[in-house]
């Protein structure tokens, strides 16, 4: 028995006592209110470790641990574009102790894979929009010289001599690179990896000329030197690399994506658990440590919730249905 239980049953003896602990109740730890969580909690990441779902994950695993005292065991399961975990996680137990921390690769899996196995939208229940980023355009610096304007006509004087890498057929990364296509008339080589890091670790090699990725997982290396960041989606610079230029800047104002990472339970985890989570993942959210985390990867903490996050993806498969008929998008 932990020493809460055996204060609170003490407490719980005496009438005056009971007032004393509604009021401590404010104060309090929201686990320790709930009760939830008593054991560990296993969170499937769908991506390999070194991504942008990763550079989320593990500082929101550490704070979960500070806060609760039991851990948020982030569980890396790539594949298939990131279609492999979700189908593990679609199909564990709707205890409270077992999450999916997707992204907006999972809104575009069912226009790219016909025979999914699982449904984003049927076999989960959304809990909450966790980080939503801009996508960046990088390069090797080696491979690729000069800025955006130097890359964009190198690009267009030889069609299919360059290449990007994505962390895998149908993920964010392929859709923005298809769409870069379409909007600058520009032909480039998809090369898939199982991953985003994967894929980074190759721009950083050599490997392949380019990626279009999320600002999470190319932050750090932008910053060492790695690779060099030549636009960032959207009508606005980001905080975090305010001397790389907007897409709308460049000629491209209706190049807008952006990286989102959201979390889900599995299908019949109960409205009491869901609400729980939410309250304990706020308090983790409103830490300094992840407050600065989030902003270093060009992010705020939290969104959407519930209802509205599940509107919200239901939004990103219709808008992410289009682009793939538009581009013509394959598996590769």
């Amino acid at each position: 028995m932990t020493p809460f239980n055996l204060t609170r049953r003490r407490l719980l003896g005496s009438a005056p006592a009971m007032g004393a602990l509604a009021a401590l109740g404010g104060s309090l730890p929201a686990w320790a209110q709930s009760g939830w969580p008593t054991k560990p909690v296993n969170m499937v990441v769908p991506f390999p470790a070194g991504g942008g779902t990763d550079a989320f994950a593990r500082p929101m695993s550490a704070q979960f641990a500070k806060a609760t005292g039991k851990q948020l065991i982030v569980d890396n399961r790539g594949g298939a574009g990131g279609t492999l975990g979700a189908s593990i996680a679609a199909k564990t137990a709707p205890d409270g102790y077992n999450l999916f921390m997707g992204a907006v690769h999972h809104a575009i899996a069912p226009s790219m894979y016909p025979k999914l196995d699982y449904d984003i939208e049927k076999d989960f229940v959304p809990l909450m929009l966790l980080a939503n980023v801009p996508q960046v355009l990088v390069v090797n610096p080696k491979k690729v010289p000069g800025d955006y304007k130097a890359f964009l006509a190198a690009v267009k004087a030889a069609p299919g001599r360059f290449n990007f890498g994505s962390a895998g057929g149908g993920t964010s990364h392929h859709l923005a690179g298809e769409l870069f296509k379409i909007q600058t008339g520009t032909f480039i080589t998809h090369i898939p990896y199982r991953g985003a890091g994967p894929a980074l670790q190759d721009l950083m090699a050599g490997n392949v000329d380019m990626m279009f990725d999320g600002l999470g997982s190319s932050a750090n290396h932008i910053k060492g030197g790695r690779i060099k960041a030549l636009m960032v989606s959207g009508a606005k610079r980001n905080p975090a690399f305010p001397d790389v230029p907007c897409a709308a800047e460049l000629g491209l104002p209706d190049y807008t994506v952006t990286t989102w990472y959201g979390l889900w339970a599995p299908k019949g985890t109960s409205a009491e658990l869901q609400n729980q989570i939410i309250e304990q993942l706020r308090q983790v959210g409103a830490a300094d440590e992840i407050k600065t985390a989030w902003a270093q990867n060009g992010a705020e903490f939290g969104g959407p919730e519930k209802q509205q996050f599940g509107a919200f993806v239901s939004g990103e498969v219709k808008r992410w249905a289009a682009v793939v008929k538009a581009s013509g998008a394959k598996l590769d």
